[in-house]
């Protein structure tokens, strides 16, 4: 089960008045919990390689391990890939690129661009149809502060142009309260009236709620320059993450 927007944003603002600290826009509230997410989604990772290289729990619910890779589950998919001039273009969404697959049936491994070239000179590992190989580039393009990763899937043997699909984790959707104004059309100015139409929901699992709320006080104690809450808000994150750690 997912986290519910309308529940952090106002959670988050209840927390700021009671103690008087000041007001989150819903719009710095989007900004901030898009960014609180994304960080909590790459942390699972890193979670998730420190997890391996410790014993686990026989206990059912208390796998460690196995939690952290339920929480990832949320976010892995299946997409097929586009042919263009020399190489194949990934899903959009594609944030960390899993198995590449020809026809359904037959994995395509991986190497890198340098080894390729010996691979190439011998017989016996030439890619085949049957035993074919990939590499993976994604390069930056655009300037200043209008950058874009470009991911492309090369496949050889080059004859091979077609039924390439990828099994890849995808990014968590930007987090929106949406809202619209007292008569229910878009509103800039206030007062807001919360609209789950309009609403992008936090898709990171329901267990995370308090580690959201608490990260996103951290940040709305920059924005409106509280150093009390930022100081707060730091030692229980901190907190928390000692303790999912150990």
């Amino acid at each position: 089960m997912a986290i519910n927007v309308d529940t952090v944003y106002k959670t988050v603002l209840s927390i700021l008045n009671k103690e008087q600290r000041g007001y989150m826009t819903p719009d710095e509230f989007n900004k901030v919990a898009t960014q609180v997410q994304l960080e909590i989604f790459e942390s699972y990772f890193d979670d998730l390689n420190q997890q391996l290289r410790v014993p686990q729990s026989n206990t059912e619910y208390a796998d460690r391990q196995k939690n952290i890779d339920n929480m990832i589950s949320i976010f892995k998919t299946f997409g097929n890939c586009t042919f263009s001039v020399d190489h194949f273009a990934v899903p959009t969404n594609l944030h960390k690129i899993g198995t590449v697959i020809y026809k359904d049936e037959i994995e395509v491994e991986r190497v890198q661009k340098d080894y390729l070239l010996y691979i190439n000179l011998s017989p016996l590992t030439k890619p085949t149809k049957s035993f074919p190989l990939y590499v993976y580039e994604n390069s930056t393009v655009g300037t200043g502060g209008n950058n874009t990763t470009n991911p492309k899937i090369y496949v050889w043997p080059k004859d091979i142009t077609s039924d390439i699909s990828v099994s890849y984790i995808r990014k968590p959707l930007n987090v929106a309260w949406g809202y619209t104004g007292l008569a229910g059309v878009p509103w800039t100015t206030g007062p807001y009236i919360y609209s789950p139409s309009l609403s992008t929901q936090f898709e990171i699992d329901a267990a995370e709620q308090t580690n959201v709320i608490t990260k996103i006080l951290l940040y709305a104690g920059v924005i409106i320059r509280d150093p009390e809450i930022v100081q707060v808000a730091a030692q229980k994150t901190q907190q928390e993450e000692i303790n999912s750690k150990n």
